[in-house]
């Protein structure tokens, strides 16, 4: 179920249209992902929202064949995605968003901003690095060697859905 209505741009002010929409996963409770977009500056913003209260989670998959790759990855803006064996993470911050893709996809994000690096770097040490982990990625997108994806979320509005995937409740002063 789709749905618009109408705000405000909370960067300029000008006149948008909210969208919400309902996404069915299977196994998975309802999703809400809620898109902002401002014609007028450009200005954007996603979340994806499990309605209802969450315990704050912590979900884990261990990434062993290509198949795996297809794991359905669900973050909101409170939610942390790492990969130990890489030495990734993607944390929430002021500009963060949520989305919906699979492990493949978080592949693709990470190559993305080791691409921004290697248009411009700032040394030849940040060069080496980002050309380093461009290789880790590559390897990591044909499962060269396992590697594991962690998926924290205080508020509970991020999972990681496939077989392999477990879900760990969060103590309170680990979230």
């Amino acid at each position: 179920m789709r749905e618009a209505c109408p705000g405000t741009c909370p960067a300029c002010g000008a006149d948008i249209q909210i969208v919400h929409h309902r996404i069915d996963i299977p196994h998975f409770p309802d999703l809400l992902l809620v898109t902002i977009a401002c014609d007028a500056c450009g200005y954007r913003h996603t979340d994806t929202i499990i309605p209802g209260e969450r315990e704050p989670a912590r979900w884990m998959v261990r990434i062993e064949e290509p198949g795996d790759l297809s794991t359905r990855v669900v973050r909101s803006t409170t939610g942390t995605i790492r990969i130990p064996e890489l030495g990734l993470a993607v944390e929430p911050g002021t500009a963060c968003e949520g989305f919906v893709t699979n492990v493949e996809g978080v592949l693709s994000r990470f190559e993305r901003a080791v691409a921004i690096i290697l248009a411009n770097p700032e040394s030849d040490e940040e060069l080496e690095a980002a050309l380093r982990m461009q290789e880790a990625l590559a390897a990591a997108r044909e499962v060269a060697s396992p590697f594991t994806v962690i998926l924290e979320d205080p508020a509970g509005n991020s999972a990681l859905v496939g077989e392999k995937a477990e879900k760990v409740l969060l103590e309170e002063r680990e979230a």
